[in-house]
């Protein structure tokens, strides 16, 4: 399964807040075999949010969009999902019911605009905070709170599978440039995938469906590296 995932936000367009929300996505999403192939940050502008949902939309599986729900001026992620897909935005029936069901909230106490979604949305509870979230076809919409984010994909999260991937890590002191020839060697001898990221020494990922594949590739690095 491929997915990509969009960020809304002008606030980390301007590095104010940092995307926390994107990379838990990516480990979550990986945890569970899926393979994020997209990850973009947009302004809080409908037209940039239409723009990048429609095209995740049709080139992957599924596109999650987080940041930008709730009634203040720009909190516009509902109006450029349902721009994207030439829907109107209307007052949900599902989130107006939700809320009637939930202790200590009345539709008449909510700020306007808080139960509006696409029209023929799924509706996502926001069981941490207000705004609700929606599914529009294969788009997830998320708030951008990462406790709400968290909580709402956690209840969506089973309707995102793909290949688990098992991973082992291999610790080297050499330079990454000393690694090469051993990098290509041990994808020839092994069906794996391998990435090299330097840092404190160099941090070598080899991942595989298989688990043992997965160690035994390892095992040959760790001999050689």
């Amino acid at each position: 399964m491929n997915v990509g995932i969009v960020t809304v936000g002008d606030e980390l367009l301007s590095g104010e807040t940092e995307n926390t929300n994107a990379s838990w996505l990516g480990r979550r999403l990986a945890e569970r075999g899926v393979t994020v192939r997209r990850t973009v940050v947009v302004p809080d502008e409908v037209g940039e949010i239409a723009g990048e949902t429609r095209e995740f939309a049709e080139r992957y599986d599924a596109a999650i969009v987080t940041g930008g729900l709730g009634p203040t001026h720009d909190d516009v992620t509902m109006d450029g999902v349902a721009a994207a897909f030439d829907r109107d935005v209307v007052e949900h029936p599902d989130a107006v019911a939700w809320f009637a069901e939930r202790d200590g909230y009345h539709n008449s106490d909510l700020a306007e605009g808080t139960t509006f979604l696409p029209e023929d949305a799924r509706v996502l509870p926001n069981e941490e905070g207000v705004a609700p979230g929606a599914v529009v076809e294969n788009v997830y919409v998320l708030p951008g709170v990462p406790a709400e984010m968290k909580a709402m994909f956690e209840s969506v999260e089973s309707e995102f599978e793909g290949e688990r991937t098992h991973v082992e890590v291999v610790h080297s002191e050499q330079p990454e440039s000393a690694l090469v020839d051993a990098l290509t060697e041990v994808q020839e001898q092994f069906d794996v995938t391998v990435g090299s990221y330097p840092g404190d020494g160099v941090r070598i990922r080899v991942g595989s469906p298989d688990p043992e594949t997965a160690e035994a590739a390892a095992a040959w690095l760790r001999e050689r590296v």
